[in-house]
């Protein structure tokens, strides 16, 4: 029996290693320095930094192609800016921007379905790019203030935004298929319904309805995240430092929590739906929440301020962008401590993931 257990521990020492090396190397962090410009691409295992590519102006958010092989970054300026900085991972050098035209301020971004979405404050939009055609082939109004964040369902069958300036958040839905019939005022008897044509594509194409629905959650709403069981989205309040909490599926706000996160930022839940971390850009402060209580279970003084955050899909750790103190904090999500600290360069910001290629 020794000489088994012995046996089974040297296997399993040698082992450790190319397991845990085998699972550092499914994905590769992405970190933006807003004011160096660059995306820094690193090792999450190591820590180190393999290479930093130059991004154009005001770099705020980061998003990589489901491949892992490109990477999206927006170029906001609050409004001074209209394009989307692209990357390629596997030379890690940049490649041609988009223009986005008349779609100014672009900010929040996703990849969802083969095509990069984004924000355009300043155009109070929203819209998609594919880089299959190298166009933006969908574009569309929210009629609020500084639209910020998106969220795009995987069937893309639903957007949510936070619109900063309006404190409200807008859910977009693809309206069902409207039977063809004659238009309003059409009399009786008339031939009506859409002109000749090939079908209506899926959301995402030219074409096509979709219903809005604005709720009003509080000032300053900014930063949201959907939970992993897609109930409810959690809206972080900067001007307020409350969260909003809405039942997904009623759109309603279903709780305010009196958070007391002065600037809150950013809101993301750990992988297992657990946990909900707050950053306070003002007070310094990470703030992390029971999902289910609601109530709050820890404050985490990580200096001056905090911003980004990104989770690691193992639920193992969290990175929290530090931006004026520029460094990013590496918290350990069972202890709830900081166990390092990465730096990418001055006022990092938003960060993503890559599928290793």
């Amino acid at each position: 029996m020794t000489k088994k257990i012995l046996l089974t521990l040297a296997f399993a020492s040698v082992m450790t290693p190319a397991i845990l090396s085998a699972q550092a190397s499914k994905e590769t962090l992405l970190a933006l320095s807003k004011r160096d410009h660059t995306l820094a691409i690193v090792d999450p295992a190591t820590l180190k930094v393999l290479a930093k590519v130059p991004i154009g102006n005001d770099p705020h958010e980061v998003i990589a192609s489901t491949d892992g092989t490109t990477a999206y970054v927006s170029n906001y300026g609050g409004g001074a800016y209209n394009s989307i900085a692209v990357v390629d991972l596997a030379s890690q050098k940049p490649l041609p921007a988009i223009d986005l035209g008349p779609l100014r301020g672009p900010h929040g971004l996703t990849f969802v379905g083969g095509k990069v979405w984004f924000t355009a404050e300043a155009a109070k939009a929203i819209g998609s790019y594919d880089p299959a055609t190298q166009k933006i082939d969908w574009i569309m109004g929210t009629g609020q203030n500084r639209t910020h964040m998106i969220y795009v369902a995987p069937d893309l069958k639903q957007i949510v935004t936070t619109n900063v300036a309006s404190g409200t958040v807008t859910f977009i839905e693809k309206a069902p298929p409207r039977a063809p019939g004659p238009p309003p005022g059409m009399p009786p008897g008339a031939q009506g319904g859409p002109p000749p044509g090939p079908p209506r594509g899926p959301m995402g194409s030219p074409g096509g309805d979709w219903d809005e629905t604005v709720v009003r959650v509080g000032n300053g709403s900014e930063g949201f995240d959907v939970s992993p069981d897609s109930k409810e989205i959690w809206v972080g309040n900067a001007q307020e430092g409350t969260i909003s909490v809405i039942d997904f599926a009623s759109k309603k706000v279903a709780d305010t929590i009196a958070a007391n996160a002065r600037g809150a930022n950013r809101v993301k839940f750990t992988p297992d739906g657990t946990r909900v971390f707050v950053s306070t850009l003002f007070g310094g402060e990470l703030v992390i929440f029971d999902a289910h209580t609601r109530k709050e279970l820890k404050r985490i003084n990580l200096g001056k301020g905090s911003a980004g955050i990104l989770m690691q899909p193992d639920g193992n750790r969290a990175f929290v962008a530090c931006s004026p103190d520029n460094n990013i904090a590496v918290i350990d999500l069972k202890s709830l401590e900081v166990v390092g600290r990465l730096e990418v360069g001055q006022e990092p910001d938003g960060m993503a993931w890559a599928a290793s290629h």
